[in-house]
């Protein structure tokens, strides 16, 4: 259990009472490999929950969605999914490529269900799979250390209205977002943004 818990999580089970859990669901729930429930609940989800740390350690958490299956399980330790077009900022790529531990987290809004993983991610700017992703600058691909589900008794249930037009399709041209066309932002967009065709 020394590798599972720090000395910060440690002394809060203490103070809480909760060492005997917390060991429990280490032994019982976590795991370094995804099973076939998890890779098929992966699979069906359109968005993730990405936490990453910048080189002295300072967070930042961000959303990432896509169509059902954007999130590709690659085998039962890594995944892998797209980065698409954003504000240019690269905020969580950027800080992937100078300390590469992530965390994901997968939620199912409707069903009440979530799932944790843990691992290591590498920007793949050349990627068999990245021809499947229209649109896609490169791929993430991460190297999964530990998974394990959640408690989902807190989590609010929504229903889906309707999926992001601005997800990049195969066939289908993707809009330009407003945000785009703005005074502030139309005149340093990058070269060859299809804003700047209009």
């Amino acid at each position: 259990m020394s590798e599972v818990y720090h000395g910060g999580q440690r002394e809060l089970q203490a103070r809480f009472d909760s060492t005997r859990l917390a060991d429990r669901l280490a032994e019982v729930k976590m795991r370094a490999e995804l099973d076939a429930a998890d890779a098929a609940f992966i699979a069906a989800r359109d968005m993730l929950f990405l936490a990453s740390a910048d080189a002295e350690g300072r967070p930042s958490c961000s959303y990432k969605g896509g169509d059902p299956g954007f999130v590709r399980v690659l085998d039962a330790r890594t995944v892998a999914f797209p980065c698409y077009d954003g504000n240019g900022m690269f905020v969580s790529m950027g800080n992937a490529l100078v300390n590469p531990h992530v965390g994901l987290l997968f939620i199912d809004f409707e069903r009440g269900r979530r799932l944790r993983a843990e691992g290591q991610a590498r920007l793949c700017f050349e990627h068999p799979l990245l021809a499947e992703f229209p649109e896609a600058q490169f791929l993430v691909e991460v190297r999964l250390e530990r998974v394990y589900p959640n408690c989902p008794r807190y989590i609010h249930r929504y229903r889906l209205e309707q999926r992001s037009p601005f997800v990049p399709r195969a066939a289908c041209e993707t809009p330009v977002p407003e945000w785009k066309r703005s005074e502030w932002a139309h005149d340093v967009l990058p070269s060859g943004d299809p804003a700047l065709g209009e």
